[in-house]
Formats: structure tokens, sequence, C-alpha cells
């Protein structure tokens, strides 16, 4: 079952990547936009997937980046503006949900590193706790935006005082993209392959 999940979400990848007409992709029924445009940078859809934890279906995450890439290191690597969306699939606590990002990025940081994102971790962790809950259809994204830093936005709200360290973004994006990712499905949707 994962495998078709897998296979058929590659497939509309390849489908967008090769017909000039479509504008969305539906992924579990979260219509995702096949480009999007931040600060006048179009950025196209790299991939997408569900997050499933044990058999619960969490989120549609979705990756936007200037430029194909297929691997890790070419997501942190490359140049301009780059987005990670997320959309709930069920009601959370987003407090649970903060906590969840920062023992995902723990899991995929060097311990000499971790030092140095304590203090975004805790002011991340706060913004999601101050959001109590988050619903079905809610969204989250994650922006690097080249001279200001990582820019949080739920559900349309952008969240004051962006995190300019470089690092911080990159952190972000490991819990998803690294050796240790949330999910290893999740992974290899947002990167374009199928398993």
């Amino acid at each position: 079952m994962a495998h078709l999940r897998s296979l058929s979400l590659f497939c509309a990848a390849a489908l967008l990547a090769t017909s000039g007409w479509a504008a969305t992709v539906s992924v579990n029924g979260v219509k995702l936009e096949d480009s999007i445009d931040i600060q006048g940078t179009k950025l196209q859809l790299n991939g997408a997937g569900v997050r499933v934890k044990v058999i619960v279906k969490v989120y549609v995450a979705a990756l936007y980046l200037n430029k194909k890439a297929a691997t890790t290191e070419e997501v942190l690597t490359a140049t301009g503006p780059k987005r990670l969306t997320l959309t709930l699939l069920r009601d959370i606590d987003a407090g649970e949900l903060g906590k969840l990002f920062t023992k995902g990025v723990e899991d995929n940081t060097a311990r000499g590193d971790m030092a140095k994102l304590i203090p975004g971790l805790l002011r991340m962790g706060q913004i999601f706790a101050d959001q109590k809950n988050l619903k079905s259809g809610d969204s989250v994204f994650i922006d690097w935006v080249p001279g200001t830093g990582t820019v949080l936005t739920i559900n349309g709200k952008v969240q004051p005082d962006p995190f300019k360290e470089p690092e911080f973004f990159t952190a972000m994006m490991r819990i998803w993209l690294g050796d240790k990712p949330a999910d290893y499905q999740l992974k290899d949707a947002l990167l374009g392959k199928s398993s």
C-alpha cells in the first residue's frame, strides 16, 4: 500500500513536470499548486507526500524550490527562496507538533552543532505552544527568504521575528530530509522519488 502511495505521488509529480497546463496536484485530498511565488521568485513543486505516524495520516508536506533537487544536499545548497508546506490531515496539539520538530532536529544534527540552534528551537516551540491546537486543514509554511531568514507562517499569519541563521532552516529541513527523517517514504516523495 505504501509503495502504491509513493508510486502515485511520483507519477503525479512526473505528470506535472511534463504538462504545461497543470496548475494543481492533489495529495490525499489536499490541493497543491505546482508553482508558487516568493518575493518575485517562481518556485516549482519538487515533491509532496503524506506523513504517516504508525498508521495515522498526520499531514501532507510539499517542498518548493527554484529548480528540481533529487538529494538532500541539492535541496540544502539550492540558492534563493525555498518553502516547505504542511497541511494537517487531523487535529493535533500544536505544542506537541513543536516538540516533534525539536526532536527531529536533534535526531539529525551533530551534537556539537545543537548549542547554536537551542535559542531558535525554544522560540519555535513557544510559537507552536501559543497556537494551542491545530485543526485538520490548517497549514504551516516554513520559508527560507534570503536576506531575511526562516519565516514561519501558520494559517496565513506570518509569525514575528524571522530566524536569521541559515543553520536554522537547514536544521528544520533535515527533519524531513536528514539521515533520520520523520518518515522515509515522505523523504523520498519530497525528493521526487518513488520507493
